[in-house]
């Protein structure tokens, strides 16, 4: 698959030059004619490289670079700036403001070409060694609950938020059931179906490219590979083969993934929850849900996963004086709390009216460190040895 690179600048005269001179190459181009496009263009694309033009009107090359390092989608996109200033300061400042490399106009084609190539092959190096760094894989997480309606879903993307805040680097989420998505809607993406598409199809169908395409960039940092909505999917849920490989190619396109299984062991999740690193397991303190739970840690135990590797989760979603203090239902359930979440009601209905993560809406509230106190536990499970 050819590299995207996108060019802004004002002058259209070296959009079509310089577009044309690097399609030539084998580049796939996009194009914008100023800083405020050029921003919004590389967030919903994201190319391989922005080639920035510094003297724009309105939102100069310095802005626009400004605002791209402050996404978290754009923030270590390479960005090349192509000016006609020479002046020293002037690519000081450029450099200050998070520019990989600098041109100065009017430059040699073979010049561009050259700078073009070695800043992809830096990055590109650096993106394997982010892979090889974890080994052949990245840390899978996988977050299931005995029944539905105990906050899944929730609390899988803000773990992922979380470790994106950790670790600034790639963090995928995926929904792995058909027909029950509703991630995309909380997040505010609609129309994605990249699970059903891939269910429908062959295990080869599953390639590194087209999951790698499938995953939808939030401003969260996170990459969500999404189910449907529609309740005539669920049928895919038998399609184990692949599974397995999207399982394999998320995995290895990412240092960090988190799967939400929903509720129940299906043969899919059965064939999956194995290979995880870790399995969160949300409940709430119930009498009723202790015990589901403890037959499904049971079952997960059966299954091959290790004890010190299921995270039980007590999620207390509203406040009341029927839950159960966590003392008492980690002794019913007869594992380990790993962290306890306090009710937050209007976080949540706050994180659903700005369709991000709850953490995210208040970084520094009780829920946040909560999270996050999770998020340092499973990341001390990704070290060797561990």
């Amino acid at each position: 698959m050819a590299e995207k690179i996108l060019i802004v600048d004002d002058d259209v005269d070296t959009l079509r030059l310089v577009g044309l001179m690097l399609q030539r190459q084998g580049y796939e181009i996009s194009a914008a004619t100023n800083g405020q496009q050029g921003v919004s263009k590389a967030i919903e694309e994201q190319p391989d490289l922005i080639l920035l033009d510094v003297m724009m009107p309105d939102m100069d090359g310095y802005e626009a670079t400004r605002q791209l390092r402050q996404n978290p989608i754009t923030a270590t996109t390479p960005i090349l700036m192509f000016t006609a200033k020479t002046q020293l300061d002037d690519k000081v400042a450029g450099f200050e403001v998070g520019a990989d490399d600098y041109l100065t106009k009017p430059t040699h084609p073979s010049e561009l070409q050259a700078h073009v190539k070695a800043l992809l092959s830096r990055t590109s190096q650096r993106e394997r060694k982010n892979v090889e760094a974890q080994g052949k894989r990245g840390h899978v997480t996988g977050v299931i609950a005995a029944r539905g309606g105990l906050g899944v879903t929730t609390i899988a993307i803000n773990l992922a938020a979380g470790i994106y805040t950790r670790v600034q680097s790639d963090v995928a989420i995926a929904e792995m059931i058909p027909g029950r998505g509703t991630l995309g809607l909380d997040l505010g993406v609609t129309g994605q179906k990249a699970l059903v598409k891939f269910l429908n199809g062959t295990p080869s169908d599953v390639t590194r490219e087209r999951v790698k395409n499938a995953l939808v960039p939030h401003i969260s940092g996170v990459k969500l590979l999404l189910a449907s909505d529609s309740p005539m999917d669920v049928h895919l849920i038998n399609q184990v083969p692949q599974y397995e490989a999207i399982f394999t190619r998320l995995a290895g396109l990412n240092r960090f993934v988190t799967l939400d299984f929903d509720s129940g062991l299906p043969p899919f999740a059965q064939k999956l929850l194995p290979m995880c690193d870790d399995v969160v397991v949300v409940l709430e303190g119930v009498p009723n849900t202790i015990l589901h739970t403890k037959s499904l840690i049971e079952s997960l135990i059966k299954l091959g996963i290790r004890k010190d590797r299921i995270l039980a989760i007590l999620n207390n979603r509203v406040r009341s004086d029927t839950q159960l203090p966590a003392a008492v239902v980690q002794d019913k359930l007869g594992h380990p709390i790993t962290i306890t979440l306090t009710p937050a009601p209007e976080l949540l209905t706050q994180a659903t009216r700005m369709q991000t993560a709850a953490i995210l809406c208040q970084p520094d509230g009780v829920t946040a460190k909560q999270i996050l106190k999770l998020v340092d536990h499973i990341m001390m499970n990704e070290a060797p040895g561990a």
